[in-house]
């Protein structure tokens, strides 16, 4: 593990001499930033050791140069913490004392491990990693799974709920006195998406903007359930993962076997106007 830590920071010099070598930067700032990243890499990357961040001297940032210099550690830093935190979620947490010493001994030309070893260990922890991501998408898709089924069976006993024979649950929250649109109308809708823990993963109203989409080129639960209101209504729908994402998920927002919860509020049907998918909307 202390190897991993190593390597990673090898690599990051590496990127980072490619940076410079290849950059417009005279020789005597190149020399200016060698000695300004360190410093940063004590604070960037250790950042949750208050010790490590109290030894080191606030930079001083007068010139653009300097600026820039303090850029680049600060975006090396900010890479870090992001892979950092996806580590420790997957167990493999790793010695940030050691990073910060491989990074300063790697810039400074001294690392102790050689090239074509941290190509191999920084290949065994990519390995790794997959190998823990797919493991855990395993794992909180079967949880999905039964909550899922718990929660559909609770929910449809609730008061002013109502099930469709394919088992999606919609609640009537405005009705509306419009048509109904057919599953190959486009429609125009505001809606606001969440997991069943309530966090959010999609919403037009967000957007300040309505989504407008072809009712047949979304998922099963949507098509069907959009079908069932008028004009002017407004539903809460919650759509088992079978006619939503099924088991692989919509990932990142939405994990496999996902019971999903929709407020659907439908504005109006366009019988000929061409649109993107809901998924599209999301991306955005």
């Amino acid at each position: 593990m202390k190897l991993f830590s190593i390597n990673i920071l090898n690599y990051l010099d590496t990127a980072l001499r490619k940076y410079l070598n290849g950059s417009l930067y005279t020789e005597k700032q190149m020399k200016f930033f060698k000695p300004t990243l360190i410093a940063l890499a004590l604070v960037a990357v250790a950042g949750c050791q208050e010790k490590a961040v109290e030894e080191v001297k606030a930079p001083v940032l007068d010139t653009e140069i300097q600026k820039q210099a303090y850029g680049l550690g600060a975006s090396i830093g900010m890479y870090m913490e992001r892979n950092l935190e996806q580590h420790d979620k997957l167990g493999l947490t790793l010695d940030k004392e050691l990073i910060t010493q491989g990074f300063i001994d790697s810039i400074a030309g001294k690392a102790i491990i050689e090239k074509e070893e941290i190509q191999a260990l920084l290949m065994n922890l990519d390995t790794t990693m997959k190998e823990k991501q797919q493991a855990k998408l395993v794992a909180d898709a079967e949880a999905s799974l039964a909550e899922g089924a718990t929660f559909l069976a609770e929910n449809a006993k609730k008061e002013g709920v109502q099930v469709t024979e394919s088992g999606i649950q919609y609640v009537v929250l405005v009705a509306g006195e419009g048509d109904k649109p057919a599953a190959t109308d486009t429609v125009t809708v505001h809606y606001r998406g969440t997991l069943l823990n309530g966090e959010e993963f999609d919403s037009s109203y967000k957007r300040n903007e309505p989504a407008v989409f072809p009712l047949n080129r979304v998922i099963k639960g949507w098509t069907e359930g959009v079908q069932l209101m008028p004009v002017g209504a407004k539903y809460k729908f919650t759509i088992p993962s079978d006619l939503a994402y099924g088991p692989n998920g919509n990932p990142p927002s939405i994990p496999g076997n996902s019971v999903l919860e929709f407020e659907i509020e439908l504005l109006e049907i366009q019988k000929d106007e061409a649109a993107p998918q809901i998924g599209d909307q999301a991306s955005e």
